[in-house]
């Protein structure tokens, strides 16, 4: 059952990965919620290295929250993985208990993706759904969350005990390509609680993000304030951006954006979470 991992020094680790393919080896068939970032691309090669190919399918939600090149790195990686891959048109846009973006508003957005999933599972005649959730996914707000236990969603990740910085470890051994990719974030979280989420919006966020992301830049939010633009990136990309200020204010002005301003606090997971810790 145990796989080298010729890069990994750290047994614990080894251990790890040894229970997470003894968990997959146990549920026998598995449909993967694949979003193609590091959590997700990790689990699917775990899956695929453990059980038969045929047991194994990848399923990517695809709506207006996300980003045409995010799609199109699933459809590579689950490609490159020799999975079959499934692209599931999600309608959440449909739904105004997800649109008019309350605090819940991921409750609805992963029951609307589960039971999605959960209707391909029944087709294919598949036991299991699987996703990427960790243990350091633990610390912040996510009601998605509740989704996932009411409709029976198991997070083999995270029932290994596996931590982010381990799951990059160990997708760097396994030869995955994009173990250092930064975290991925669909695009109704650059909008505010209350801010009512539109395809019209949501475009407007993903081209400010596609310029940021051209300049350099390989983890930036756009976040959402009406006639207001507030721009996180890593601390350390700060003082490189700003040499391009005149071209970046340009472009998001003309995207619709009236006021342009960098958060100097840099880039910070669920910084729109922000607000609910001051309740």
């Amino acid at each position: 059952m145990s796989l080298p991992l010729e890069h990994s020094k750290d047994h614990g680790i080894d251990r790890k990965y040894d229970d997470l393919r003894r968990i997959l080896c146990d549920l026998d068939g598995v449909i993967v919620a694949f979003s193609g970032g590091v959590d997700s691309t990790f689990l699917l090669k775990a899956a695929s290295d453990t059980l038969d190919k045929g047991k194994v399918v990848a399923v990517t939600a695809n709506s207006a929250t996300l980003k045409p090149e995010e799609l199109e790195r699933a459809r590579k990686t689950a490609k490159d993985l020799g999975i079959v891959h499934i692209v599931l048109d999600t309608h959440e846009m449909d739904d105004p208990e997800y649109t008019n973006n309350t605090p819940d508003r991921c409750y609805y957005c992963k029951k609307i993706r589960f039971c999605g999933l959960d209707a391909v599972k029944k087709e294919l005649g598949i036991e299991h759904i699987v996703d990427g959730a960790n243990m350091s996914d633990a610390g912040d707000y996510r009601p998605g969350e509740r989704a996932a236990r009411e409709i029976g969603i198991r997070s083999p990740l995270r029932e290994a005990s596996l931590y982010k910085d381990e799951i990059r470890a160990l997708s760097k051994s396994l030869g995955l390509p994009d173990w250092d990719m930064p975290s991925q974030a669909c695009l109704a979280s650059r909008f505010p609680y209350g801010t009512a989420l539109t395809p019209e919006r949501l475009k407007q966020v993903y081209e400010a993000e596609k310029l940021i992301g051209d300049l350099g830049s390989r983890q930036a939010r756009v976040r959402y304030h009406g006639d207001m633009a507030r721009i996180e990136i890593p601390a350390s990309d700060i003082e490189r951006l700003v040499a391009y200020r005149e071209s970046i204010v340009s472009h998001l002005k003309k995207l619709g954006f009236i006021y342009i301003t960098l958060d100097l606090q840099g880039f910070r997971s669920g910084s729109l979470n922000e607000v609910l810790d001051r309740r």
